[in-house]
């Protein structure tokens, strides 16, 4: 037993030293000793064992135990970290983790933000998706939203969001299975939905547009002239997209060329005066040469190509306003149509007289096309013309100034002074742009 004692005492004095409460009160006149050991590592201490172990003896019974600084919660600074027996958490409770984690979100700068790449929609494949400050959302708009539902038979059901943000083609599992099963059912309603996005109002996408007109409504159309001029782009993948890409394509005819593709395509829409003066010329056209009852259009309306000068990136990815340079031709044409008085000033005469030129030939109209700015892309302009009764030329005219009498445009032809045709117009009012075209530099 005697040799157990020297053992016991040694606990009971490390005992001593850890739990203050323990020792009986000193007399002022002495002090307990202070360790001299460091700290190490103290966040990995229980913070229990982090309360000063020695103080005068005056306080020692008296005052509560101090925490060591390294040892409390490091976001309130007021309670001890959390001991859950194996190791110290930063934190004293779940509370504070909470504050802390939520706090650092708050704080990130919006640089961040603004900097995701949201993709394109799920939908139309063509704008990006839609975000509105918080997440990101599958679709670009309400529109696609609404067209985009559960591609199993008979559920109208909006499809499943997945937890990367994307949208599923079902609304759960059960349809997602029932769906695989029935191939050819998917596809065709699949498609049917294709073709709803392919025939859009170009104004509010959101009602098909109405037969031979680019919106769903008078009201729509309407909208659109009074805020014109102003582009608007066109979907990929939209019937308009591609009935005026496969224009351009099919017009492509200079030999030993590949046509370029088309990025972009955009809709003119010109202010309400600029229309009714256009409207009222090829109605006056029409009721000289009764083109509809030979089964022609209005005044022998027809697109032709024409290319310009481009000062600014108009028509490039995400630029559609004009901008406010006297001297970019295209922003001029665009917002204002074409004007006879400026005749002259880029290319100094013409084979055919004072007179607007347009071709049926994209690669013709191509060569005329440059850019003042740095792009990747070319622009081109595909206008509505009244052509009315052309007068056939094969031969240069220079002196024209108005088509021969009884004609109301000159169509010359490919052969003798040319080698892909030309159509001129002698009045302001006989064209207007219709679309802007962007494609690759040949």
């Amino acid at each position: 037993m005697a040799s157990h004692i020297p053992i016991a005492l040694s606990l009971l004095s490390t005992m001593a030293n850890h739990y203050t409460g323990l020792q009986k009160p000193a007399s002022t006149a002495q002090s307990a000793p202070q360790s001299s050991t460091p700290l190490n590592n103290v966040s990995n201490v229980p913070a229990r064992l982090t309360t000063s172990a020695s103080s005068t003896g005056a306080n020692v019974g008296t005052s509560p135990p101090s925490i060591h600084p390294v040892a409390l919660c490091i976001h309130c600074h007021l309670r001890p970290k959390h001991f859950d027996g194996n190791k110290t958490h930063p934190y004293c409770s779940k509370t504070c983790a909470n504050k802390a984690k939520a706090s650092s979100v708050s704080s990130t700068p919006p640089t961040s933000i603004v900097s995701v790449s949201p993709g394109n929609c799920d939908f139309c494949h063509n704008r990006p998706k839609y975000f509105d400050g918080t997440r990101i959302h599958p679709f670009c708009s309400k529109a696609c939203a609404r067209i985009a539902v559960c591609q199993a038979p008979g559920c109208n059901n909006p499809p499943h969001i997945n937890t990367n943000g994307t949208s599923s083609d079902y609304c759960s599992n059960a349809h997602k299975l029932s769906g695989s099963s029935l191939p050819v059912v998917k596809h065709f309603l699949t498609s049917s939905l294709r073709r709803i996005g392919e025939t859009l109002c170009l104004m509010c996408l959101q009602a098909p547009k109405l037969a031979n007109s680019h919106f769903c409504s008078q009201k729509c159309a309407d909208d659109a002239e009074k805020k014109g001029p102003m582009i608007l782009e066109v979907p990929f993948g939209h019937v308009t997209f591609k009935s005026v890409s496969d224009q351009f394509k099919a017009s492509w005819r200079h030999v030993g060329t590949m046509c370029p593709t088309v990025r972009h395509v955009y809709k003119i829409i010109s202010p309400q005066p600029c229309l009714v003066s256009y409207n009222a010329y090829r109605a006056t056209v029409e009721s000289r040469g009764q083109f509809v009852a030979a089964g022609r259009s209005a005044g022998n309306e027809n697109r032709r190509w024409h290319g310009t000068r481009r000062e600014c990136n108009l028509g490039d990815k995400g630029h559609t306003q004009f901008c406010s340079s006297p001297s970019c031709s295209l922003c001029c044409i665009v917002r204002t149509s074409y004007n006879l008085s400026l005749w002259g000033k880029k290319t100094g005469w013409g084979r055919f007289g004072k007179g607007i030129y347009t071709s049926s030939t994209s690669s013709k109209s191509n060569d005329y096309s440059h850019n003042d700015c740095k792009s990747h892309l070319k622009s081109i302009l595909l206008n509505k013309v009244v052509v009315g009764k052309g007068c056939k030329m094969l031969q240069d005219n220079t002196s024209l100034t108005a088509p021969p009498a009884g004609y109301d445009s000159v169509l010359a032809e490919k052969g003798g002074s040319l080698n892909y045709d030309e159509l001129v117009v002698y009045t302001n009012d006989a064209i207007r742009p219709s679309f802007l075209v962007m494609y690759d530099e040949p």
